[in-house]
């Protein structure tokens, strides 16, 4: 593959031919991560990481071998996401005899998409790719995901269609990527995969917490941007265990429902409460008008029907639901916050990275 640096214009140079452009007077000048676009890295590798530390210093070799011979500059984040072991240990001493490498680490386990976020926010590199830390993905892999971005498309997602993991991960995993490709209408086989590239904007645009990083394809799609699917090789887990198992699809298929709501229905939430709400409300009016017809009509008693006590409860859940909706239109048209971004969790000690440069990303995220 031919040295890559990032794009000047729309023919100048081999490298990310569709990264924004950056005029000549503009070279000299610093983003918000104190950065000139000259000094960025054209990749930064974000990997969380739990209890690896047989797996990092080999991670980064791997790293190091792929990219180089290329001529890719980048460096390489780590996130210790609380671990018990050595792993923290480890990253400083990789931090230590590279300076490419930055380890952050977390004050407890906050999960993988706290993670991921805490690397997105220190991230400075044009494309940031996200990889896990235990050597199942192979750095390789990484300049065909470059290649893949050239062709113009915002957010690469691989795709393990050999997948080297017992059955107790891949069959919950197929369950899970079925349920998510039809409810979303993103036509990917693999969300659970996490080698994936993304654009600079995009990485930055995706807010993540609880368990969303299966769904970065799927927020980011709502926004707009170009997925793409490469199929990637996977490899066994040769050191330490799984931190998954079949718990994750229940949580997977919540986060589903949460996400669904967010990309659907974020910008109106009436849509989505309101008609429930009106149903209730239409239900309720007409038992309410049928009972008064036949008391009117027949004289009949229905001060103590079942059917009069149903209409008054219809009424008073259909109007609760539009004032819900009400609610939130009102949140929605009144929030000020920047939609988007990531939140840095509570970070103990950073190993390769200046204190003024972690306080530049915590300036830039979004309030919560």
């Amino acid at each position: 593959m031919a040295h890559r640096q990032p794009a000047q214009g729309a023919s100048g140079g081999d490298g990310l031919t569709l990264l924004p452009q950056i005029e000549p007077a503009d070279r000299g000048e610093t983003g918000a991560d104190g950065l000139s676009r000259a000094k960025r890295p054209l990749v930064s590798l974000v990997a969380p990481a739990m209890n690896e530390e047989g797996n990092v210093a080999a991670l980064h070799e791997a790293i190091v071998a792929a990219l180089d011979p290329a001529g890719i500059p980048f460096e390489v984040i780590f996130i210790d996401d609380g671990s018990t072991d050595d792993t923290w240990r480890a990253l400083q001493a990789l931090a230590a005899a590279d300076s490419r490498v930055i380890a952050l680490r977390h004050r407890r386990n906050f999960g993988k998409a706290r993670g991921l976020a805490t690397g997105f926010a220190v991230a400075t590199g044009e494309v940031i790719i996200t990889m896990d830390a235990d050597l199942q993905d192979d750095p390789a892999e990484i300049p065909r995901f470059l290649d893949k971005l050239d062709e113009g498309f915002d957010l690469v997602s691989g795709w393990k269609q050999r997948r080297q993991d017992p059955l107790g991960k891949t069959f919950p995993s197929r369950i899970f990527n079925s349920t998510v490709r039809r409810v979303s209408g993103v036509p990917l086989h693999d969300f659970n995969c996490g080698f994936k590239a993304y654009r600079r904007e995009v990485a930055r645009s995706i807010r993540l917490y609880g368990e969303l990083h299966r769904f970065t394809p799927v927020l980011a799609n709502a926004e707009g941007y170009r997925i793409a699917e490469l199929p990637v090789r996977h490899h066994p887990r040769r050191w330490g265990s799984s931190k998954y198992g079949w718990s994750r699809l229940i949580k997977g298929f919540l986060d589903l429902l949460t996400v669904t709501f967010l990309t659907e229905y974020r910008q109106r939430p009436m849509h989505v409460l309101g008609m429930p709400g009106f149903l209730a409300l239409a239900a309720g009016a007409l038992i309410g008008l049928w009972l008064t017809a036949e008391k009117i009509v027949t004289g009949a008693a229905i001060g103590t029907r079942p059917l009069l006590l149903l209409s008054v409860l219809l009424v008073l859940i259909g109007a609760q639901f539009f004032g819900l909706g009400l609610l939130g239109e009102l949140l929605v048209h009144g929030s000020h916050a920047r939609d988007g971004g990531s939140w840095l969790a509570p970070v103990r000690e950073t190993a390769g990275l200046s204190e003024e440069r972690i306080e530049r990303a915590r300036a830039t995220q979004p309030p919560r």
